[in-house]
């Protein structure tokens, strides 16, 4: 479990780790909070010097977006995916946010995306079972195969 925006529950309650955005603490406050065995990533939106900055402030993973529209922040700056291929040389696990459903995220799985980030398309269901088979369905396209790798 990951926390949003606040270190310090995040270590009240033993989360694993602690999420990051553009007016919460920096790394390094976290960090001290948290503790080293707890993860720390930092939402970078389409910035890669603040990504570049995170890591060296000792993130763990960088996110990314908004990719593709969201009901969740409709107002969120797109995000074009050529940004996860750039963000690989970072050397940390890469998170895609924003919009993201079954049928999109190979897209960013295919250009560097490590994990991704989805609120509605999982959520919007009633009952637990479509929630499963939604959030399977999302969790299948890290195991199919790459065009590369055919």
């Amino acid at each position: 479990m990951i926390v949003n925006d606040e270190p310090k529950l995040a270590a009240e309650v033993g989360a694993d780790g602690v999420h990051l955005g553009r007016d919460d603490s920096d790394v390094a406050n976290a960090r001290a909070l948290v503790g080293a065995a707890r993860l720390v990533g930092v939402s970078c939106y389409g910035d890669i010097a603040r990504a570049q900055h995170a890591v060296d402030q000792g993130a763990d993973y960088v996110a990314f977006g908004s990719f593709f529209p969201s009901q969740i922040k409709p107002d969120a700056a797109r995000v074009l995916p050529s940004l996860l291929t750039q963000a690989r040389a970072l050397g940390v696990p890469i998170v895609a946010i924003g919009g993201i459903t079954a049928g999109n995220a190979r897209l960013l799985i295919d250009a560097g995306a490590d994990a991704v980030a989805v609120i509605t398309d999982v959520f919007q269901h009633d009952e637990p079972a479509s929630v499963t088979r939604a959030a399977a369905a999302i969790a299948s396209q890290f195991s199919r195969q790459t065009p590369q790798e055919c």
